[in-house]
């Protein structure tokens, strides 16, 4: 049973979450707090992490505590569900690492569904890879049943978004992935803004490795393309 942590510091919406998360099949931890949360991550880390970005008094909390996580672990899926929905707030999770960001008028059902598709991702890392699920472009070294990605033989630590995004991109070099074609590939139903600020992300990690790393080119109007083959 996949066990997934919400942190919502509203005792009534904390409880909505878990009942519905419960009868959906999953095993729940909540807490009101980062303070608690952190505490509770130290020990052991959930499969699936919820956060709101307001806890009480800790007006940010939510971000910090995606930041702490992101630490302890680069693949541990983390959904943001919070009441604010400005741009700066979305862009500022998911530069924090978050997977998915939603907002609290999001359905059940489609919440239901992100996480879904979250964990569906996250299984491929317990197949024995095959050499057919090892792309090499290049420099470039992408295992799929890993979720690991290497550039000239460095590790890449990608967010599982941000893995199969690069997979989009690199399963057919020089092909440009349109927004719809790079949401699909990565199960995801974000705005451009949330694509753009996914890609920023994956380009800063493979900079970091690599200063001169240009391979991810924007298309204007069109969508995205990997260079190298």
């Amino acid at each position: 049973m996949k066990r997934i942590a919400i942190v919502e510091d509203d005792a009534a919406i904390r409880q909505n979450y878990v009942d519905a998360l419960t009868r959906s099949g999953y095993e729940l931890e909540s807490h009101a707090t980062r303070t608690a949360a952190t505490a509770a991550f130290k020990a052991r880390l959930p499969d699936l992490a919820i956060l709101d970005i307001g806890l009480g008094d800790d007006i940010d909390g939510g971000f910090s505590l995606c930041r702490d996580l992101r630490a302890m672990s680069a693949t541990l899926p983390i959904i943001f569900l919070s009441a604010r929905d400005s741009d700066f707030d979305v862009v500022s999770g998911l530069r924090l690492g978050a997977d998915d960001y939603v907002t609290k008028d999001v359905s059940m059902p489609h919440l239901l569904a992100r996480i879904a598709a979250l964990f569906r991702r996250m299984e491929a890392v317990r197949q024995p890879s095959r050499a057919e699920d090892i792309l090499h472009r290049g420099a470039l070294k992408l295992d799929i049943n890993k979720l690991s990605v290497q550039w000239n033989e460095q590790e890449v630590a990608l967010t599982v978004t941000e893995f199969w995004m690069v997979h989009a991109l690199v399963k057919f070099p020089g092909h440009v992935k349109n927004r719809d074609q790079l949401m699909r590939e990565a199960e995801l139903t974000v705005d451009d803004n949330t694509i753009t600020s996914h890609l920023k992300r994956i380009r800063k990690k493979f900079v970091a490795v690599d200063a001169g790393f240009d391979e991810i080119e924007t298309v204007y109007g069109m969508g995205y393309r990997w260079h190298s083959a």
